[in-house]
């Protein structure tokens, strides 16, 4: 027999005791719905990604239709650099790693087209900031202003991010060899020299 306590159970302790038995079955709950939440959020992710990436495939034929400006004003259509390997690189004037990257693309470009090798930049900024930046850095290769709109085409390229730096590089046949979100190195360059 249980003796009875000399003072009634306070209501308080009785919801302490019923949280107390909930508290494990509602942490489970919790990690289930969380794990169900994080597997929705995974499968998302590959269905956008695979989405993007047939985006990539699809937009590609556009990009040579393309036409741009130089800095200058001069008309620049992407149809002249189709048949020979071509890298591109988006780039901006405000963006370090891109202003640090460049001297690295312009050597590439002097070594390598005589290999038949093209490169162009599609600056990701505003004509006067590029005009005066190539005063002070001037560049072998080609530059046409992308604006804005150069990080949308990004995306298609296959810039999943969005972000600058962003490097693509096509075969003579027009297939994207290489992409690379970020400053390019030398060893990514050199593994270029022997595509055509």
């Amino acid at each position: 027999m249980n003796p009875k306590p000399d003072h009634p159970a306070s209501p308080h302790l009785a919801e302490l005791d019923a949280v107390r038995t909930r508290l494990p079955r509602r942490a489970l709950l919790g990690a289930l719905a969380a794990a169900a939440a994080g597997a929705g959020v995974a499968a998302a992710w590959m269905q956008g990604r695979k989405a993007s990436e047939s985006a990539i495939t699809t937009a590609v034929p556009d990009f040579w239709a393309l036409q741009w400006t130089t800095p200058d004003g001069a008309p620049l259509s992407m149809q002249s650099f189709q048949g020979r390997p071509l890298l591109v690189n988006f780039w901006a004037t405000w963006c370090p790693p891109c202003v640090e990257e460049l001297p690295l693309i312009n050597a590439f470009y002097q070594e390598n087209k005589g290999n038949g090798w093209q490169v162009l930049g599609l600056a990701v900024d505003k004509p006067a900031m590029v005009k005066t930046f190539l005063t002070k850095t001037p560049l072998a290769f080609p530059v046409g202003m992308a604006g804005l709109g150069g990080t949308d085409l990004s995306r298609t390229l296959g810039n999943l991010a969005g972000g600058l730096p962003f490097t693509v590089a096509f075969d003579s046949g027009g297939s994207i060899v290489l992409r690379k979100m970020g400053q390019v190195t030398a060893d990514d360059l050199q593994a270029l020299r022997g595509l055509k």
